[in-house]
């Protein structure tokens, strides 16, 4: 079974032999791919369309894995039973959506060893749930897979609790500051470019929309700037 590089970044992330639930698995083609590598021996492999569990029912059995890989119809996590998986994996899904799974299945959540997260937009909404409910960010990572940047981070509930200081550290991921990611400094560049060129192209005008659009510009190039700092250390 082939995957994304995207997918791949997620899976890398998940410790080995854990049980999983697969979020929004849609063909399940990651549910495939950790048990013929050997990673999970169990996966519950959940959609919120009947269709899409369909196909991947069929996948799986056509691989001969319908006795390691369950199906499930479900919103988010809420038919998972809390202790039925080690590890809750959330991908492809924007970042309002991630946290919505994440709160509406409490229970679940605090029952898994790690959560397995690759939120699309708005990242650091994840970011601040995560240290909202006592989740420390472990290992986060950033990819370009097709020419577009995909983060994907691992959090598990730890007794001693990082807290964030920084705004920049939610907007931009600590991890990937601290170890001086090298796409995400790509993603650096070429986010203060566009923002730039943005911020000119406002200078010309004088709306009160305009005005307001400029200073959110304004504060976004700042935490740029902030985050470009950290490759100068």
């Amino acid at each position: 079974m082939q995957i994304s590089k995207r997918l791949g970044a997620a899976v890398a992330l998940v410790t080995k032999n854990n049980r999983v639930a697969d979020i929004g698995c849609d063909h399940a083609y990651t549910s495939i791919y950790l048990v013929e590598n050997r990673i999970a021996p169990k996966i519950i492999a959940c959609d919120i369309n009947k269709g899409p569990l369909e196909r991947a029912k069929e996948n799986i059995a056509r691989f001969g894995y319908s006795s390691i890989i369950e199906t499930r119809l479900s919103d988010g996590a809420k038919n998972i039973e809390p202790g039925e998986v080690d590890t809750l994996l959330v991908s492809g899904m924007g970042g309002g959506l991630v946290v919505k799974i994440l709160s509406d299945s409490k229970e679940v959540v605090e029952s898994c060893s790690e959560l397995i997260l690759q939120p699309q937009s708005e990242i650091f909404l994840v970011r601040k749930y995560l240290h909202k409910i006592g989740y420390q960010i472990t290992d986060e990572n950033m990819i370009i897979d097709d020419g577009k940047y995909y983060v994907v981070m691992r959090a598990t509930k730890e007794d001693y609790q990082q807290r964030y200081t920084k705004e920049v550290c939610y907007q931009y991921g600590a991890k990937l500051l601290e170890n001086k990611n090298e796409i995400l400094y790509q993603f650096l560049m070429k986010e203060k470019a566009t923002y730039e060129s943005i911020q000119n192209k406002l200078l010309t005008m004088q709306t009160e929309h305009s005005k307001k659009r400029e200073e959110e510009v304004k504060q976004q190039l700042e935490y740029i700037e902030e985050g470009l700092q950290y490759y100068e250390m």
